[in-house]
């Protein structure tokens, strides 16, 4: 009798990319997908808009593809059946683009996941020239269901409250997070520590967060790429430079936190919707 799977190898591909140029951006990614696959990786997460670059500006139009592009699809073959997760530009209609990440396996694309939160302050300028997502994607490797939201998606907690109700077993987080982009003194590469952590602990559901390291002009991109387990530890965590990180994630142990931290079960989700509902009406009168 077959036992069943609990533990699953998950991995974060920490790079930097060249902006604007795709073609230049293929080959990182086809040897970090080499580099997961020689660590056993059944998951594997890209940065955001790991194949074209972050601050694009009107540049996006360039490097915009559906996702039946042939480009990806040659990576989604490379990648076989470990869930691979890449950043890129959507087309999405005449004159209209997303922030968005294509999940990979077997060969295909298998879902597209859209930037929900846009992130338009600082100096960030996305809802300038990308347009909202307007769903929450969930998709599967193996038995592991596997949440994934962009960057800023995680800083609006009802988002996040939203995704985790979908009972994942994993949430990946591809981010672009340059030191500096957010006004004031907001430590951008601590604050993201404390963000996967708590929502890993809140939860008991760990994150795959991928990140770049390196510059893109006068931005800076720390790295930081981490794996943080159900109970909000740090179970890897990559240095400075490209490269692979993984760990292993065991079902078991995420039902064990779940069960310690019962946030799902006791979510309430009637009451919530009902003053949630009551604010959107206060706001609609003026209030």
């Amino acid at each position: 009798m077959n036992q069943p799977v609990t533990r699953y190898r998950v991995a974060a591909a920490q790079m930097n990319c060249q902006l604007g140029d795709v073609e230049a951006n293929l080959p990182v990614h086809r040897a970090l997908i080499d580099e997961a696959i020689a660590q056993g990786a059944e998951v594997l997460v890209f940065p955001e808009l790991s194949l074209t670059g972050y601050d694009l500006g009107s540049r996006v139009a360039e490097v915009a593809m559906t996702a039946d592009d042939p480009r990806l699809l040659a990576l989604a073959s490379q990648a076989g059946a470990m869930l691979t997760v890449i950043g890129f530009v959507e087309r999405v209609g005449r004159g209209e683009y997303a922030n968005a990440a294509a999940c990979l396996q077997h060969g295909e694309v298998v879902a597209v996941h859209r930037k929900l939160n846009l992130c338009t302050y600082g100096q960030h300028e996305e809802g300038k020239v990308f347009s909202k997502g307007q769903r929450l994607t969930q998709v599967a490797s193996g038995e592991l269901a596997c949440g994934v939201m962009i960057c800023a998606d995680l800083w609006n907690p009802g988002l996040v409250h939203a995704a985790m109700l979908e009972r994942p077993d994993v949430i990946l987080t591809p981010i672009n997070a340059a030191s500096g982009m957010v006004d004031g003194d907001f430590d951008d590469e601590g604050n993201w520590l404390i963000c996967l952590r708590f929502y890993a602990m809140m939860y008991g559901t760990p994150l795959v967060m991928a990140h770049r390291y390196g510059a893109e002009g006068e931005s800076w991109f720390w790295g930081g790429s981490c794996i943080v387990g159900a109970d909000g530890r740090v179970l890897a965590r990559a240095d400075e430079g490209t490269g692979v990180i993984s760990a292993d994630l065991d079902t078991t142990e995420i039902a064990a936190a779940r069960f310690a931290m019962p946030t799902h079960r006791d979510a309430d989700t009637p009451l919530v919707a009902s003053l949630l509902a009551r604010r959107v009406d206060h706001e609609r009168d003026g209030g």
